[in-house]
């Protein structure tokens, strides 16, 4: 995979350097950057489509939340502070699929549920992080928090392009019977529509795509970039294809935003705010479009 990455890096450094390029995409680990935010973007941007209309914006931050009691039990585990995967992984989907199943077998709301795990998850972390903090740098666990997409690494990137694509071959399949799954489940069993199984299978999708763009985007962030781009898609879409579509494209203008722009101005903020707020500033922009249509069609009448 090193040798596939050399492939696109090489050139994209040489452009720069011959001044075709911005003078920053001479560096290595912009390139990476930028390669993982091709990925990355796409991948929450459409999966951000089903969270919004499955109301569960709460939930991945719970999941997001969790990884940093998976990442503190993994380096306490003896797992390397960079890329504790096994823990993460292991972990988060241990997480995501109990408080799923505890709140379709209780009667309690689905806030309330994950409002009970994320504490729990969140108060083992504190204590582990005790442990953690004696034998790590703190700011390690700031990237996990914050996400530093200019950190990234070859592993990092080749992590992310697996769960791309598996997330991939299984989402385009089943993304119409989940759709159908989220919005309408007594249908869905009508049709021949297993709901409970699709809920689990977009559980997991959520979880380890969190999981793989933490690194990117941050623990604390990466549930906002699951929910904005697809927030600014709903203000212009009028339809479900318009809806994937716009949150795609917004979520991955963003996540190039947020990487250029810093550099280019030498704003020294962490990556993964600067994505976020990228993604903030398209919203904006389409609830104004939205408002001042609506006002138009209000004036119209």
């Amino acid at each position: 995979m090193e040798y596939l990455y050399d492939l696109i890096r090489l050139p994209v450094i040489e452009m720069a350097k011959a001044g075709y390029l911005p003078e920053f995409f001479q560096y290595a680990f912009v390139v990476n950057a930028l390669l993982c935010a091709l990925v990355a973007g796409p991948l929450l941007g459409g999966i951000g489509t089903m969270v919004v209309s499955k109301r569960l914006a709460f939930f991945s931050q719970a999941v997001g939340q969790a990884a940093l009691t998976g990442v503190a039990l993994g380096v306490m585990l003896g797992e390397p502070v960079t890329a504790p995967y096994a823990s993460l992984f292991g972990f988060c989907i241990l997480f995501a699929l109990t408080m799923n199943y505890t709140r379709n077998r209780t009667r309690m709301k689905q806030d309330t549920v994950i409002g009970v795990f994320l504490s729990i998850s969140l108060a083992v972390g504190a204590c582990v992080l005790l442990y953690v903090t004696a034998k790590v740098n703190m700011h390690v666990l700031d990237n996990i928090l914050f996400g530093s997409i200019l950190t990234v690494n070859d592993t990092d990137m080749n992590v992310l392009l697996l769960i791309g694509a598996l997330c991939i071959a299984v989402g385009i399949p089943t993304y119409n019977h989940m759709l159908l799954a989220s919005f309408n489940p007594s249908l869905a069993q009508v049709r021949g529509v297993n709901a409970r199984l699709y809920d689990y299978v977009f559980v997991l999708m959520i979880t380890v795509i969190t999981v793989a763009c933490l690194k990117i985007v941050g623990a604390v962030l990466v549930e906002a970039l699951l929910i904005i781009p697809a927030a600014a898609a709903r203000n212009i879409s009028r339809s479900m294809k318009g809806f994937f579509f716009y949150s795609v494209i917004f979520a991955s203008v963003s996540c190039f935003l947020g990487i250029i722009v810093p550099m280019q101005f030498e704003i020294p903020v962490p990556s993964g705010g600067a994505i976020i707020l990228a993604a903030s500033f398209l919203f904006a922009i389409t609830a104004g479009l939205r408002a001042f249509s609506g006002s138009f069609k209000g004036a119209a009448v």
